[in-house]
């Protein structure tokens, strides 16, 4: 090798090195969160193409979302972190003004009054709450001595209430338990003690009856069907039953792809929303159910690993946050879908065909990796 050659091999390698550095590290994308969501999407495509009986429309208006979602990632990830902190409580603000218009002129569909009909789209305020509300709680303890004084807790518990319980108004009470979800975390990693934590959960116990009263009637249905399904099996009963034949009949490898009957002779209601992990389960079998498990957790694993490494409070609040709200809808949607919870209408994330919440999911996706992207630029 000569020396010309040798100056060649040396250019090449630092251009290499240039074009990797640049095509990640300027877009403030990290890749392995992002090859992660893409199988994760891919396999949920496949899902989604037998759940729906093959329909080329669902498909394309479901790669349509995602486009759009992924379009947000992009736009959110390139947004500093200190932006997000400054911006907290204008969107806080704005999500619960949000919450109670909607309670007055929204659009009622399904039983609920939830939407706003934008003509082109609807719109559903109750999502910007699920990025609103770990944002909001996480600026106010950033500045805060942790783990919190029992003050600073209670003050982050009246602020997560309101909006919980205007969600829940609407009625939408997935949404209302995930937005509680998303707000009791960011507690919880802010090392909330567990004598606070234990007394909540005495509190809640206590206030179960009052809870109970204020249901709606389908709500404490779904919950006497958790306990008894058989009671029902053709009315409340029918989804859970038919979930777990589908589960069942599935056994280790499935009956195959494209295959399943119990969603292709319509047998399962909300196939291609609520209960696409039966049909998963249906097709793949238990090796699919565990590939597709492994996934979520490569993808929360890869998202706590940033929450651990973010370079201030809020940065780690909010990342961490964001990722067990993420894995916490993927096991609520699971455990309804087994029969372990109650109904509640909650996705599967990333998989179930949707648009709301699909594109807030992105956008949290996107908070994070602009975390880690934007981690030299800000810290406290």
């Amino acid at each position: 090798m000569n020396t010309n050659d040798f100056l060649d091999d040396s250019y090449q390698s630092r251009l290499k090195d240039k074009f990797r550095h640049f095509s990640w590290q300027t877009l403030h994308i990290d890749p392995w969160l992002m090859i992660s969501l893409l199988a994760l999407i891919t396999f949920g495509m496949f899902i989604l193409y037998s759940a729906s009986n093959e329909s080329n429309g669902i498909i394309e208006k479901q790669l349509a979302r995602l486009a759009l979602g992924f379009v947000i990632l992009f736009i959110f990830a390139q947004i500093p972190p200190k932006r997000y902190y400054q911006w907290a409580p204008w969107l806080f603000g704005i999500g619960l003004i949000l919450l109670v218009a909607v309670l007055f002129i929204g659009q009622v569909q399904q039983g609920g009054r939830r939407w706003f009909d934008l003509k082109i789209m609807s719109f559903q305020p109750s999502e910007i709450m699920k990025l609103a509300m770990p944002m909001m709680l996480s600026w106010f303890l950033s500045d805060k001595s942790l783990p919190p004084k029992f003050l600073w807790v209670l003050i982050g518990g009246a602020l997560l209430i309101v909006p919980v319980l205007l969600t829940a108004k609407q009625p939408d009470l997935g949404t209302a338990i995930m937005i509680g979800i998303a707000g009791i975390s960011v507690l919880i990693l802010a090392g909330m003690r567990w004598s606070l934590i234990i007394g909540c959960l005495l509190a809640i116990a206590g206030a179960a009856p009052f809870l109970w009263h204020h249901l709606h009637d389908y709500q404490r249905q779904r919950i006497l069907t958790l306990l008894n399904p058989s009671e029902d099996p053709l009315g409340s009963g029918y989804q859970i039953i038919q979930s777990k034949i589908a589960i069942g009949s599935g056994g280790i490898f499935g009956k195959g792809w494209l295959q399943g009957t119990q969603s292709h002779l319509s047998f399962l209601p909300a196939h291609t929303t609520d209960v696409i992990f039966a049909v998963n389960a249906e097709e793949l079998g238990l090796i699919g159910c565990v590939l597709l498990i492994l996934v979520f957790l490569i993808i929360v694993g890869r998202c706590l690993y940033i929450s651990v490494h973010a370079q201030n409070t809020f940065s780690r609040l909010l990342a961490g946050s964001l990722s067990l709200t993420f894995i916490a809808g993927a096991l609520v949607n699971i455990g309804m879908v087994i029969g372990i919870l109650p109904v509640v209408g909650i996705p599967l994330p990333l998989v179930s065909y949707g648009g709301s919440s699909l594109l807030a999911i992105m956008a949290g996706f996107g908070i994070i990796m602009s975390i880690h992207g934007h981690r030299t630029l800000w810290s406290s």
